[in-house]
Protein backbone atom coordinates (compact mmCIF):
# COMPACT_ATOMS: atom_id res chain seq x y z
CA UNK A 1 0.00 0.00 0.00
CA UNK A 2 1.04 3.58 -0.72
CA UNK A 3 -0.88 5.76 1.25
CA UNK A 4 -3.49 5.58 3.76
CA UNK A 5 -6.54 7.83 4.25
CA UNK A 6 -8.85 7.74 6.95
CA UNK A 7 -12.68 8.68 5.80
CA UNK A 8 -15.75 9.67 8.10
CA UNK A 9 -19.36 8.39 6.81
CA UNK A 10 -22.69 8.03 8.46
CA UNK A 11 -23.27 4.94 7.16
CA UNK A 12 -20.23 1.97 5.53
CA UNK A 13 -21.82 -0.37 3.50
CA UNK A 14 -19.07 -3.50 2.85
CA UNK A 15 -20.66 -4.83 -0.48
CA UNK A 16 -21.93 -3.13 -3.78
CA UNK A 17 -24.51 -6.21 -4.89
CA UNK A 18 -28.05 -4.66 -5.17
CA UNK A 19 -28.42 -5.14 -1.22
CA UNK A 20 -25.88 -3.03 -0.59
CA UNK A 21 -26.51 0.03 -3.51
CA UNK A 22 -29.98 -0.45 -1.59
CA UNK A 23 -28.98 -0.07 1.92
CA UNK A 24 -26.63 3.02 0.61
CA UNK A 25 -29.86 4.23 -1.60
CA UNK A 26 -31.99 3.97 1.74
CA UNK A 27 -30.17 5.93 3.94
CA UNK A 28 -28.94 8.83 1.61
CA UNK A 29 -32.29 9.08 0.88
CA UNK A 30 -32.71 9.90 4.42
CA UNK A 31 -29.80 12.65 4.77
CA UNK A 32 -27.02 10.53 6.08
CA UNK A 33 -23.67 9.87 3.86
CA UNK A 34 -23.05 6.64 2.74
CA UNK A 35 -19.90 4.61 1.51
CA UNK A 36 -19.95 1.02 -0.66
CA UNK A 37 -16.76 -0.81 -0.45
CA UNK A 38 -16.74 -3.26 -3.44
CA UNK A 39 -13.92 -5.50 -4.49
CA UNK A 40 -15.51 -6.68 -7.75
CA UNK A 41 -18.35 -5.32 -10.06
CA UNK A 42 -20.65 -2.70 -9.04
CA UNK A 43 -24.34 -4.39 -9.11
CA UNK A 44 -22.81 -7.94 -7.72
CA UNK A 45 -23.97 -11.73 -8.42
CA UNK A 46 -27.29 -11.12 -9.26
CA UNK A 47 -26.71 -9.08 -12.27
CA UNK A 48 -23.44 -10.82 -14.02
CA UNK A 49 -23.17 -13.90 -12.86
CA UNK A 50 -26.90 -15.04 -11.22
CA UNK A 51 -30.67 -14.05 -11.62
CA UNK A 52 -29.92 -11.96 -14.89
CA UNK A 53 -27.43 -14.08 -16.92
CA UNK A 54 -29.53 -17.42 -16.58
CA UNK A 55 -32.54 -16.22 -17.07
CA UNK A 56 -31.10 -14.84 -20.55
CA UNK A 57 -29.87 -18.02 -21.43
CA UNK A 58 -33.52 -19.62 -20.08
CA UNK A 59 -35.43 -17.49 -22.42
CA UNK A 60 -34.80 -18.22 -25.66
CA UNK A 61 -35.22 -22.09 -25.35
CA UNK A 62 -38.82 -21.61 -23.67
CA UNK A 63 -40.04 -18.78 -26.44
CA UNK A 64 -39.01 -21.51 -28.60
CA UNK A 65 -40.83 -24.62 -26.97
CA UNK A 66 -44.06 -22.10 -26.36
CA UNK A 67 -43.94 -21.61 -29.82
CA UNK A 68 -43.27 -25.17 -30.68
CA UNK A 69 -46.47 -26.73 -29.51
CA UNK A 70 -48.89 -24.04 -30.92
CA UNK A 71 -50.87 -25.31 -33.83
CA UNK A 72 -50.25 -22.41 -36.49
CA UNK A 73 -46.86 -21.52 -34.87
CA UNK A 74 -45.00 -24.67 -34.70
CA UNK A 75 -45.28 -25.34 -38.90
CA UNK A 76 -43.55 -21.60 -38.70
CA UNK A 77 -40.68 -23.53 -36.95
CA UNK A 78 -37.63 -24.89 -38.47
CA UNK A 79 -34.40 -24.21 -36.70
CA UNK A 80 -33.52 -25.08 -33.14
CA UNK A 81 -32.04 -22.67 -30.72
CA UNK A 82 -29.22 -20.46 -32.01
CA UNK A 83 -26.82 -21.23 -29.11
CA UNK A 84 -24.59 -18.21 -30.40
CA UNK A 85 -26.68 -15.99 -30.45
CA UNK A 86 -28.19 -16.79 -27.36
CA UNK A 87 -24.84 -16.35 -25.90
CA UNK A 88 -24.78 -12.90 -27.04
CA UNK A 89 -28.06 -11.55 -26.14
CA UNK A 90 -26.51 -12.66 -22.59
CA UNK A 91 -23.53 -11.00 -22.80
CA UNK A 92 -25.79 -7.59 -23.60
CA UNK A 93 -27.65 -8.09 -20.66
CA UNK A 94 -24.94 -8.26 -18.09
CA UNK A 95 -23.31 -5.08 -20.23
CA UNK A 96 -20.32 -7.44 -21.14
CA UNK A 97 -19.86 -7.54 -17.63
CA UNK A 98 -18.73 -3.88 -17.52
CA UNK A 99 -20.11 -1.89 -14.66
CA UNK A 100 -19.40 1.84 -15.30
CA UNK A 101 -23.45 2.58 -15.70
CA UNK A 102 -24.30 1.42 -12.45
CA UNK A 103 -20.73 3.23 -11.20
CA UNK A 104 -22.61 5.98 -12.48
CA UNK A 105 -25.81 5.50 -10.74
CA UNK A 106 -23.88 5.67 -7.06
CA UNK A 107 -22.61 8.71 -7.82
CA UNK A 108 -25.70 10.59 -9.18
CA UNK A 109 -27.01 9.17 -6.10
CA UNK A 110 -24.80 10.63 -3.98
CA UNK A 111 -22.94 7.12 -2.63
CA UNK A 112 -19.07 7.35 -2.36
CA UNK A 113 -17.58 3.77 -4.05
CA UNK A 114 -14.13 2.55 -2.73
CA UNK A 115 -13.12 -0.15 -4.96
CA UNK A 116 -11.17 -2.52 -2.60
CA UNK A 117 -11.33 -5.61 -0.04
CA UNK A 118 -13.12 -4.14 3.34
CA UNK A 119 -12.28 -5.95 6.74
CA UNK A 120 -13.97 -4.68 10.22
CA UNK A 121 -11.46 -3.89 12.43
CA UNK A 122 -13.33 -2.37 15.28
CA UNK A 123 -17.00 -0.67 16.17
CA UNK A 124 -17.53 1.32 13.22
CA UNK A 125 -14.25 1.19 12.09
CA UNK A 126 -13.27 -0.54 8.79
CA UNK A 127 -10.09 -1.01 6.78
CA UNK A 128 -10.10 -1.22 3.09
CA UNK A 129 -7.10 -3.06 1.06
CA UNK A 130 -7.51 -0.33 -2.04
CA UNK A 131 -7.71 -1.70 -5.40
CA UNK A 132 -5.71 0.94 -6.72
CA UNK A 133 -2.89 0.83 -3.89
CA UNK A 134 -3.78 2.70 -1.25
CA UNK A 135 -5.26 1.99 2.32
CA UNK A 136 -8.14 3.79 3.49
CA UNK A 137 -9.43 3.42 7.16
CA UNK A 138 -13.41 4.13 7.34
CA UNK A 139 -15.13 5.30 10.33
CA UNK A 140 -19.03 5.27 10.82
CA UNK A 141 -20.71 7.79 12.62
CA UNK A 142 -24.26 5.32 12.65
CA UNK A 143 -23.59 1.85 11.41
CA UNK A 144 -21.75 -0.55 9.02
CA UNK A 145 -23.41 -2.97 6.94
CA UNK A 146 -22.56 -6.55 5.64
CA UNK A 147 -24.05 -7.00 2.26
CA UNK A 148 -21.40 -9.51 1.11
CA UNK A 149 -23.58 -11.91 -0.57
CA UNK A 150 -23.05 -15.30 -0.54
CA UNK A 151 -20.33 -18.15 -2.26
CA UNK A 152 -20.87 -21.79 -3.63
CA UNK A 153 -21.19 -24.09 -0.86
CA UNK A 154 -18.80 -27.47 -2.42
CA UNK A 155 -19.58 -30.79 -1.64
CA UNK A 156 -16.31 -33.25 -0.60
CA UNK A 157 -16.23 -35.29 -3.65
CA UNK A 158 -12.88 -37.52 -3.70
CA UNK A 159 -11.18 -36.14 -6.31
CA UNK A 160 -13.22 -33.00 -7.06
CA UNK A 161 -10.50 -31.04 -6.14
CA UNK A 162 -8.57 -32.04 -9.13
CA UNK A 163 -10.86 -31.27 -11.54
CA UNK A 164 -11.75 -28.22 -13.25
CA UNK A 165 -15.67 -27.65 -12.44
CA UNK A 166 -18.24 -25.05 -12.75
CA UNK A 167 -19.79 -23.17 -10.44
CA UNK A 168 -23.11 -21.23 -11.55
CA UNK A 169 -20.78 -18.11 -12.47
CA UNK A 170 -19.17 -20.57 -14.87
CA UNK A 171 -22.23 -21.56 -16.29
CA UNK A 172 -24.16 -18.09 -16.15
CA UNK A 173 -20.75 -16.77 -18.38
CA UNK A 174 -19.97 -19.47 -20.52
CA UNK A 175 -18.60 -18.50 -23.91
CA UNK A 176 -19.46 -21.99 -25.12
CA UNK A 177 -22.13 -24.95 -24.94
CA UNK A 178 -20.07 -28.00 -24.10
CA UNK A 179 -21.20 -30.75 -25.42
CA UNK A 180 -21.60 -33.29 -22.88
CA UNK A 181 -22.81 -31.35 -19.42
CA UNK A 182 -23.00 -32.88 -15.99
CA UNK A 183 -25.02 -31.11 -13.29
CA UNK A 184 -24.10 -32.09 -9.39
CA UNK A 185 -27.37 -30.95 -7.77
CA UNK A 186 -30.95 -30.86 -7.68
CA UNK A 187 -31.62 -27.29 -6.61
CA UNK A 188 -33.11 -24.22 -8.24
CA UNK A 189 -29.56 -23.39 -9.92
CA UNK A 190 -28.86 -27.00 -10.87
CA UNK A 191 -32.42 -28.15 -12.88
CA UNK A 192 -32.41 -24.72 -14.32
CA UNK A 193 -28.71 -24.10 -15.80
CA UNK A 194 -29.88 -27.97 -16.87
CA UNK A 195 -32.43 -27.26 -19.15
CA UNK A 196 -30.81 -24.01 -20.47
CA UNK A 197 -27.74 -25.79 -21.64
CA UNK A 198 -30.06 -29.03 -23.13
CA UNK A 199 -31.85 -26.20 -25.40
CA UNK A 200 -28.46 -24.34 -26.19
CA UNK A 201 -27.36 -28.04 -27.61
CA UNK A 202 -25.87 -30.06 -24.56
CA UNK A 203 -26.18 -33.72 -23.68
CA UNK A 204 -27.03 -32.96 -20.31
CA UNK A 205 -27.55 -35.04 -17.27
CA UNK A 206 -28.45 -34.23 -13.26
CA UNK A 207 -27.26 -36.08 -10.60
CA UNK A 208 -29.27 -35.14 -7.38
CA UNK A 209 -28.65 -36.65 -3.75
CA UNK A 210 -32.82 -36.35 -3.09
CA UNK A 211 -35.21 -35.09 -5.28
CA UNK A 212 -35.81 -32.31 -7.46
CA UNK A 213 -36.26 -29.20 -5.98
CA UNK A 214 -36.52 -30.68 -2.14
CA UNK A 215 -37.98 -27.12 -0.76
CA UNK A 216 -40.74 -27.05 -2.93
CA UNK A 217 -43.75 -29.48 -2.89
CA UNK A 218 -43.38 -32.93 -4.32
CA UNK A 219 -46.38 -32.29 -7.21
CA UNK A 220 -44.37 -29.55 -8.59
CA UNK A 221 -41.09 -30.73 -8.52
CA UNK A 222 -42.26 -34.16 -10.41
CA UNK A 223 -43.75 -31.84 -13.34
CA UNK A 224 -40.38 -30.49 -13.44
CA UNK A 225 -38.90 -33.27 -13.99
CA UNK A 226 -41.25 -34.54 -16.54
CA UNK A 227 -40.10 -31.15 -18.25
CA UNK A 228 -36.56 -32.32 -18.06
CA UNK A 229 -36.85 -35.47 -18.86
CA UNK A 230 -38.72 -34.47 -22.46
CA UNK A 231 -35.86 -32.34 -23.18
CA UNK A 232 -34.12 -35.50 -23.51
CA UNK A 233 -31.66 -34.66 -20.05
CA UNK A 234 -30.49 -37.62 -18.06
CA UNK A 235 -31.67 -36.90 -14.32
CA UNK A 236 -30.14 -39.26 -12.06
CA UNK A 237 -32.63 -38.87 -8.28
CA UNK A 238 -31.95 -40.24 -5.18
CA UNK A 239 -27.78 -40.65 -6.46
CA UNK A 240 -24.80 -40.54 -4.53
CA UNK A 241 -20.98 -39.30 -6.47
CA UNK A 242 -18.41 -41.17 -5.00
CA UNK A 243 -15.72 -39.94 -6.84
CA UNK A 244 -14.67 -37.76 -10.07
CA UNK A 245 -11.94 -37.96 -12.55
CA UNK A 246 -10.13 -36.43 -14.93
CA UNK A 247 -9.47 -38.09 -18.16
CA UNK A 248 -6.46 -37.82 -20.46
CA UNK A 249 -8.54 -36.55 -23.29
CA UNK A 250 -9.35 -33.85 -20.59
CA UNK A 251 -12.90 -35.17 -19.82
CA UNK A 252 -14.33 -35.91 -16.98
CA UNK A 253 -15.25 -39.70 -15.76
CA UNK A 254 -18.27 -38.61 -12.86
CA UNK A 255 -18.85 -42.23 -10.77
CA UNK A 256 -22.05 -42.84 -9.16
CA UNK A 257 -23.52 -45.22 -6.82
CA UNK A 258 -24.69 -47.23 -9.65
CA UNK A 259 -23.07 -46.33 -13.04
CA UNK A 260 -20.95 -43.31 -14.44
CA UNK A 261 -21.39 -40.68 -16.32
CA UNK A 262 -19.01 -38.87 -18.57
CA UNK A 263 -18.88 -35.21 -19.08
CA UNK A 264 -16.90 -32.64 -20.79
CA UNK A 265 -17.56 -29.80 -18.14
CA UNK A 266 -19.30 -30.41 -14.57
CA UNK A 267 -21.31 -27.89 -12.93
CA UNK A 268 -21.48 -28.00 -9.36
CA UNK A 269 -24.61 -26.25 -7.98
CA UNK A 270 -25.11 -27.73 -4.65
CA UNK A 271 -26.02 -24.74 -2.63
CA UNK A 272 -24.65 -21.46 -1.00
CA UNK A 273 -23.92 -20.28 1.81
CA UNK A 274 -23.48 -16.44 3.51
CA UNK A 275 -19.99 -14.85 2.36
CA UNK A 276 -18.71 -13.84 6.13
CA UNK A 277 -14.96 -15.23 5.58
CA UNK A 278 -12.21 -12.24 6.63
CA UNK A 279 -14.46 -9.60 7.13
CA UNK A 280 -12.78 -8.74 10.63
CA UNK A 281 -16.22 -10.03 12.36
CA UNK A 282 -14.10 -11.53 15.15
CA UNK A 283 -12.62 -8.05 15.75
CA UNK A 284 -15.79 -6.98 17.62
CA UNK A 285 -16.83 -10.25 19.09
CA UNK A 286 -18.67 -12.35 16.55
CA UNK A 287 -17.10 -15.73 16.23
CA UNK A 288 -18.08 -19.52 14.90
CA UNK A 289 -19.64 -21.27 17.65
CA UNK A 290 -17.27 -24.30 18.33
CA UNK A 291 -15.71 -24.27 14.76
CA UNK A 292 -19.17 -24.33 13.09
CA UNK A 293 -19.20 -21.91 10.00
CA UNK A 294 -20.17 -18.38 10.62
CA UNK A 295 -23.62 -17.49 10.43
CA UNK A 296 -25.12 -14.11 11.79
CA UNK A 297 -28.02 -13.48 14.06
CA UNK A 298 -30.25 -10.65 13.13
CA UNK A 299 -33.12 -8.86 14.33
CA UNK A 300 -36.42 -7.73 12.14
CA UNK A 301 -34.61 -5.03 11.16
CA UNK A 302 -31.12 -6.62 10.17
CA UNK A 303 -28.93 -5.56 13.37
CA UNK A 304 -26.42 -8.02 14.14
CA UNK A 305 -27.52 -9.45 17.75
CA UNK A 306 -24.38 -10.02 19.63
CA UNK A 307 -21.48 -8.54 21.59
CA UNK A 308 -21.07 -5.80 18.58
CA UNK A 309 -24.11 -4.37 18.84
CA UNK A 310 -24.82 -4.03 22.65
CA UNK A 311 -22.97 -2.27 25.52
CA UNK A 312 -20.88 1.44 25.15
CA UNK A 313 -20.59 0.10 21.21
CA UNK A 314 -24.12 1.05 20.61
CA UNK A 315 -26.46 -0.47 17.85
CA UNK A 316 -23.90 -0.12 14.92
CA UNK A 317 -23.82 -3.65 13.19
CA UNK A 318 -26.18 -4.93 10.40
CA UNK A 319 -26.02 -7.25 7.72
CA UNK A 320 -28.74 -7.62 4.97
CA UNK A 321 -29.78 -10.04 2.26
CA UNK A 322 -27.28 -13.56 1.52
CA UNK A 323 -24.91 -12.43 4.08
CA UNK A 324 -27.72 -12.23 6.79
CA UNK A 325 -28.53 -15.85 6.21
CA UNK A 326 -32.10 -15.64 6.33
CA UNK A 327 -33.46 -15.80 2.47
CA UNK A 328 -30.93 -16.28 -0.38
CA UNK A 329 -33.20 -14.32 -3.15
CA UNK A 330 -32.12 -11.37 -4.26
CA UNK A 331 -35.93 -9.56 -4.35
CA UNK A 332 -35.89 -10.73 -0.90
CA UNK A 333 -32.83 -8.91 0.20
CA UNK A 334 -33.32 -5.97 -1.70
CA UNK A 335 -36.88 -5.37 0.32
CA UNK A 336 -34.17 -6.20 3.83
CA UNK A 337 -31.67 -3.95 2.33
CA UNK A 338 -34.57 -1.25 1.70
CA UNK A 339 -35.58 -1.69 5.57
CA UNK A 340 -32.24 -1.88 7.03
CA UNK A 341 -31.40 1.48 5.42
CA UNK A 342 -34.58 2.79 6.62
CA UNK A 343 -33.84 1.64 10.09
CA UNK A 344 -30.76 2.77 10.23
CA UNK A 345 -32.02 6.30 9.37
CA UNK A 346 -34.48 6.44 12.13
CA UNK A 347 -32.50 5.17 14.54
CA UNK A 348 -30.27 7.99 13.59
CA UNK A 349 -32.58 10.25 14.14
CA UNK A 350 -34.12 8.82 17.56
CA UNK A 351 -37.45 7.78 15.76
CA UNK A 352 -37.00 4.00 16.25
CA UNK A 353 -35.64 2.80 19.85
CA UNK A 354 -35.56 -1.32 20.13
CA UNK A 355 -36.83 -3.88 18.08
CA UNK A 356 -38.95 -2.31 15.19
CA UNK A 357 -42.29 -3.69 15.29
CA UNK A 358 -43.81 -6.41 12.92
CA UNK A 359 -45.01 -5.01 9.58
CA UNK A 360 -43.44 -1.85 9.92
CA UNK A 361 -41.28 0.15 7.48
CA UNK A 362 -38.37 -0.71 9.28
CA UNK A 363 -38.53 -4.61 9.87
CA UNK A 364 -38.17 -7.52 7.60
CA UNK A 365 -41.35 -9.58 8.65
CA UNK A 366 -42.26 -10.76 5.34
CA UNK A 367 -39.27 -13.14 5.25
CA UNK A 368 -41.44 -15.31 8.27
CA UNK A 369 -44.45 -15.00 5.54
CA UNK A 370 -44.07 -14.35 2.49
CA UNK A 371 -41.76 -15.08 0.21
CA UNK A 372 -41.92 -15.43 -3.48
CA UNK A 373 -39.93 -17.22 -5.11
CA UNK A 374 -39.87 -18.73 -9.67
CA UNK A 375 -37.93 -21.76 -11.05
CA UNK A 376 -37.86 -20.41 -14.20
CA UNK A 377 -37.63 -23.85 -15.82
CA UNK A 378 -40.41 -25.01 -18.86
CA UNK A 379 -43.06 -25.78 -16.75
CA UNK A 380 -42.11 -22.63 -13.47
CA UNK A 381 -42.54 -23.24 -10.15
CA UNK A 382 -44.11 -20.30 -8.51
CA UNK A 383 -44.45 -20.58 -4.97
CA UNK A 384 -45.29 -17.76 -1.80
CA UNK A 385 -46.21 -18.45 1.95
CA UNK A 386 -46.10 -22.35 3.31
CA UNK A 387 -46.71 -25.75 1.61
CA UNK A 388 -48.93 -27.47 2.89
CA UNK A 389 -46.22 -29.91 4.16
CA UNK A 390 -44.56 -27.06 5.93
CA UNK A 391 -48.05 -25.44 7.54
CA UNK A 392 -48.37 -29.08 8.84
CA UNK A 393 -45.38 -29.41 10.36
CA UNK A 394 -45.63 -26.34 12.29
CA UNK A 395 -48.87 -27.84 13.60
CA UNK A 396 -51.16 -24.80 11.86
CA UNK A 397 -54.82 -25.44 11.69
CA UNK A 398 -54.90 -25.73 7.91
CA UNK A 399 -56.39 -27.31 4.90
CA UNK A 400 -54.89 -28.00 1.49
CA UNK A 401 -56.33 -27.49 -1.61
CA UNK A 402 -54.51 -28.93 -4.75
CA UNK A 403 -56.06 -28.88 -8.30
CA UNK A 404 -54.32 -29.54 -11.57
CA UNK A 405 -54.08 -26.31 -13.86
CA UNK A 406 -57.01 -27.25 -16.74
CA UNK A 407 -58.73 -23.73 -17.50
CA UNK A 408 -59.65 -21.60 -20.81
CA UNK A 409 -56.02 -19.62 -20.59
CA UNK A 410 -54.19 -22.68 -19.90
CA UNK A 411 -55.96 -24.76 -22.50
CA UNK A 412 -54.97 -21.39 -24.63
CA UNK A 413 -51.25 -21.30 -23.65
CA UNK A 414 -50.85 -24.89 -25.12
CA UNK A 415 -53.25 -27.08 -26.35
CA UNK A 416 -51.38 -29.77 -23.89
CA UNK A 417 -50.57 -27.63 -20.99
CA UNK A 418 -49.91 -29.72 -17.99
CA UNK A 419 -49.77 -28.07 -14.49
CA UNK A 420 -50.78 -27.83 -10.77
CA UNK A 421 -52.06 -25.79 -8.15
CA UNK A 422 -52.09 -25.62 -4.49
CA UNK A 423 -53.77 -23.22 -1.67
CA UNK A 424 -53.05 -23.43 1.96
CA UNK A 425 -56.01 -21.97 4.09
CA UNK A 426 -55.69 -21.47 8.00
CA UNK A 427 -58.82 -22.55 9.07
CA UNK A 428 -58.47 -20.72 12.46
CA UNK A 429 -58.23 -17.09 10.72
CA UNK A 430 -59.43 -17.99 6.95
CA UNK A 431 -56.81 -17.05 4.95
CA UNK A 432 -54.48 -18.22 2.58
CA UNK A 433 -51.10 -19.18 4.11
CA UNK A 434 -49.52 -20.26 1.27
CA UNK A 435 -49.62 -20.63 -2.72
CA UNK A 436 -47.95 -22.70 -5.24
CA UNK A 437 -48.44 -22.93 -8.99
CA UNK A 438 -46.48 -25.12 -11.59
CA UNK A 439 -46.96 -24.73 -15.42
CA UNK A 440 -46.09 -22.64 -18.34
CA UNK A 441 -46.20 -18.99 -17.30
CA UNK A 442 -47.20 -19.25 -13.70
CA UNK A 443 -44.48 -16.87 -12.66
CA UNK A 444 -47.16 -13.96 -13.06
CA UNK A 445 -49.42 -15.33 -10.58
CA UNK A 446 -47.67 -15.20 -7.88
CA UNK A 447 -47.58 -11.56 -7.04
CA UNK A 448 -51.40 -11.79 -6.36
CA UNK A 449 -51.14 -14.58 -3.89
CA UNK A 450 -48.24 -12.69 -2.36
CA UNK A 451 -50.66 -9.67 -2.27
CA UNK A 452 -53.46 -11.91 -0.24
CA UNK A 453 -50.93 -13.44 1.88
CA UNK A 454 -49.73 -10.10 3.14
CA UNK A 455 -52.89 -8.56 3.09
CA UNK A 456 -54.30 -11.23 5.16
CA UNK A 457 -57.30 -10.85 2.85
CA UNK A 458 -60.18 -13.00 4.11
CA UNK A 459 -61.02 -15.36 1.63
CA UNK A 460 -65.10 -14.53 1.68
CA UNK A 461 -63.48 -10.97 0.40
CA UNK A 462 -61.19 -12.83 -1.75
CA UNK A 463 -64.38 -14.44 -3.31
CA UNK A 464 -64.57 -11.11 -4.83
CA UNK A 465 -61.46 -10.52 -7.04
CA UNK A 466 -63.18 -12.24 -10.24
CA UNK A 467 -60.55 -13.30 -12.80
CA UNK A 468 -60.61 -12.02 -16.01
CA UNK A 469 -61.71 -14.62 -18.76
CA UNK A 470 -59.72 -16.76 -20.31
CA UNK A 471 -56.53 -16.11 -18.21
CA UNK A 472 -54.87 -18.74 -16.20
CA UNK A 473 -55.16 -16.72 -13.28
CA UNK A 474 -59.07 -17.98 -13.52
CA UNK A 475 -57.76 -21.07 -11.89
CA UNK A 476 -57.53 -18.84 -8.47
CA UNK A 477 -61.66 -19.35 -9.62
CA UNK A 478 -61.26 -23.21 -9.31
CA UNK A 479 -58.99 -23.12 -5.92
CA UNK A 480 -61.70 -21.27 -4.07
CA UNK A 481 -65.04 -22.79 -5.48
CA UNK A 482 -62.92 -26.36 -4.41
CA UNK A 483 -62.73 -24.97 -1.32
CA UNK A 484 -66.17 -24.46 -1.18
CA UNK A 485 -67.61 -20.79 -1.74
Amino acid sequence: MTAESSREYDVIVIGAGAVGENVADRVVRGGLSAVIVENELVGGECSYWACIPSKALLRPGSVLHAAQVIPGASEAITGVVDAEAALKHRDWFTNNWEDSSQVEWLDSAGIDLIRGRGRITGPREVQVDGLDGNSYALKAHHAVVVATGSTPTIPGIAGLEDVPFWTTRGATAAKEVPKRLVVLGGGVAGVEMAQAFARLGSDVAVVARGRLLSSYPEEAANLVLAGLRADGIDVRVHTDVEKVEKNDDGSVTVTLDGGTLQADQLLVASGRHPSLANLGLESVGVEAPNGKPLKLTTDASGLVEGPASDGTSGLWLYAAGDAAGKVLLTHQGKYEARATGDAIVARANGKLKGAPQPWSPWAHTANDHAVPSVVFTDPEVASVGLSLEQALLQGKNVTGVELPINVSGSQLHSPDYKGWAQMVVDEDRKVILGATFVGPGVAELLHSATIAIVGEVPLDRLWHAVPSYPTISEIWLRLLEKYGL
